[in-house]
């Protein structure tokens, strides 16, 4: 086990010395390519951004620049190798910053969120921006109108964020999609979902913003990479806010997603680490609120459909026959690849936790219509599926879960709580939680009827 201090630096002259801690190993982050320029998509973005009219403030760019130190960590530092227990690592990240005080305040916000993101144990210190880039962000000319956004929503390329787009865009809202582009199969499914709604909505100002940060295998020294990415919406969030410190009025950066999902009760005792992520859990989303008041940021973080399984809102999206069509354009796979193996292409493969949620919100969502997604495994119901295999593992557990809740039905408000706090939250608020859980189940529970699955 090591521990690891990444530190942030701008340009090659940024020198400044920082004490080691017992077993820490220091990695170097260079922010700045050639003279000036921002690296790792950020100077990019900027200026995607600006060609729009949207110039985000240097606090923005902080919230960027930290995000590009926690992507690193949490996609390069391994589990296996670098930590006591197989999964907890230990990281400090040495970060500058525009106004290190002001951040400095908000460090212990910043700090538990990400020990509850990721389950690791992170340690925050800020410091001044060398003198040359006190400001990197353009200046904000002077205009009469500003940008044509009236909010921003992440947009990922899922069913859950094309429906968030389509429901805002029919509210006659103007929002500014923010995209991580990722594996391919998912930046294909955000090019071509976002080609229709643009077309399908022309005279509209649609626009969306797109980041692409990938840290080199042997960035950290002696380490290798990192697959379950628990921390990857801190970085999705982080660009939000970064877009949304550009804009000129309070900013509402909207998280599309499903409640079962959102709180992500465990299904079964052995559902830990990268298989129970917090990435829009209540408190999660609460703490990032806590901290852009803390910072300064005039804006909020919201999801709509917290109260909503992903079949109810299948079934209230604003425009159901868009819906339908783009819904074989939509990627929800965790591993959209492994069906390579057996020779299809890249497609869903029917059987993990966000294909089988995904099957059952269409089933429930689009009745009597069918769902139009092709699936590795396309029916489940032809052969008993063996649960020490992937194809009948995520079923057997969600079986499991589905049993224990349909024997104890009073158990719904106590496991809510399993994932993570919910104080946030009122008792309404909570007892509406407990009622997503419970629907998500039921639909998940049509979908399995008849489904078998054993040990084979």
């Amino acid at each position: 086990m090591r521990r690891h201090v990444i530190i942030g630096r701008y340009g090659l002259d940024d020198r400044s010395q920082f004490p080691l801690g017992d077993g820490e190993v220091e990695t170097r982050l260079d922010l700045v390519v050639g003279e000036r320029s921002l690296d790792h998509g950020i100077g990019l973005a900027l200026t995607d951004l600006a060609r729009i009219g949207v110039h985000p403030s240097e606090i923005g760019v902080d919230v960027l620049v930290l995000a590009a130190h926690v992507h690193a960590a949490d996609t390069r530092i391994s589990r296996t190798s670098e930590s006591q227990d197989g999964w907890t690592r230990e990281i400090r990240l040495i970060v500058p910053v525009s106004n290190p005080e002001r951040w400095t305040s908000v460090a212990p916000n910043f700090v538990r969120m990400l020990n509850f993101l990721t389950g690791d144990r992170w340690l925050l210190a800020f410091r001044a921006r060398p003198s040359r880039f006190t400001r990197v962000a353009p200046a904000r000319p002077a205009r009469l109108f500003g940008p044509p956004f009236d909010n921003l929503a992440l947009f990922s390329g899922g069913l859950d964020s094309l429906i968030g787009a389509i429901d805002s865009l029919e509210e006659g809202r103007t929002p500014l999609l923010i995209s991580h582009a990722g594996e391919g199969a998912v930046s294909k499914s955000q090019t071509s979902i976002f080609d229709v709604l643009q077309s399908h909505y022309r005279g509209r100002s649609l626009n969306r913003l797109r980041l692409w940060m990938a840290f080199p295998k042997g960035f950290i020294q002696g380490s290798a990479g990192e697959d379950t990415t628990r921390g990857r919406s801190f970085l999705f969030f982080a660009l939000g806010v970064f877009a949304g410190s550009g804009l000129d009025t309070p900013f509402t950066l909207k998280v599309p997603e499903n409640g079962l999902i959102a709180v992500n009760v465990p299904l079964d005792p052995l559902r830990l680490g990268a298989l129970s992520t917090r990435t829009t859990h209540p408190f999660y989303i609460a703490r990032w609120n806590d901290a852009l008041q803390g910072l300064g940021l005039n804006g909020h973080i919201e999801n709509s459909y917290w109260d909503k399984t992903k079949g109810e809102m299948v079934a209230a999206c604003a425009n159901g026959t868009l819906l339908r069509q783009l819904i074989p354009s939509s990627f929800s796979c965790a591993s959209p690849t492994k069906g390579r193996w057996q020779g299809h292409g890249t497609q869903h493969c029917g059987y993990c936790l966000p294909c089988l949620i995904r099957r059952a919100a269409l089933v429930t969502g689009l009745c009597p219509d069918p769902d139009p997604t092709v699936y590795t495994i396309d029916n489940l119901t032809d052969h008993v599926l063996d649960t020490r295999q992937s194809e009948g593992v995520q079923i057997r557990s969600f079986q499991l879960a589905i049993e224990r809740l349909r024997a104890r039905p009073g158990l719904a408000p106590i496991l809510i709580h399993k994932p993570g706090p919910l104080f946030d939250e009122s008792p309404a608020r909570q007892e509406a939680i407990a009622g997503v859980y419970r629907r998500g189940l039921e639909e998940v529970r049509t979908l399995l009827s008849g489904v078998r699955t054993g040990p084979r």
